[in-house]
């Protein structure tokens, strides 16, 4: 697997079928990201996450340059703490270790390339599947907000999870 820029005009048609319902989006995405995923909607929202926070999207592709995962990463200069955000693997490929081999090369990314101290990144406690391939991959649990996030009449904690620098 390797990890590649998103190019917006090649990659959008790869991913935009992964995210088929309202509650798969707030899942992955809080409720940022548009949806039905429309192609200048997603511009636009990739764009204005890296106006507010410096995320730079990238793609997981396989070695025969497949598309099977997305994720934003940005550095916090203050902190010395990289964020991983927006991590999503294309639901046709969940379950081969795809999830954890990208967010594994995106810390390492994040390490030597960003120069983070740490890594973080944000789970809701419902997604449990997630917070099990962020563990499996050296996340650890920082500290979890209770009832942080509203969706339909259910209220989701949000974990923060943190991988330091060894």
């Amino acid at each position: 697997m390797r990890l590649r820029p998103y190019v917006h005009s090649r990659d959008f048609d790869a991913i935009k079928g992964w995210v088929t319902d309202e509650r798969t989006n707030a899942m992955w995405s809080a409720k940022h990201a548009p949806f039905p995923m429309e192609k200048d909607a997603f511009s636009d929202f990739l764009t204005a996450m890296y106006d507010k926070h410096g995320d730079c999207p990238f793609v997981a592709v396989t070695d025969e340059g497949e598309i099977v995962g997305f994720i934003c990463t940005s550095i916090n200069m203050e902190s010395n703490e990289a964020m991983l955000a927006f991590v999503i693997v294309d639901p046709a490929q969940r379950g081969k270790g795809y999830g954890k081999e990208m967010i594994e090369l995106t810390a390492r990314y994040c390490f030597e390339i960003l120069k983070a101290e740490a890594v973080q990144l944000n789970v809701f406690t419902v997604n449990e599947r997630a917070r099990k391939c962020y563990e499996s991959a050296g996340f650890a649990e920082r500290h979890t907000t209770p009832d942080a996030f509203p969706y339909g009449d259910e209220l989701w904690g949000r974990c923060n999870m943190v991988k330091k620098k060894q």
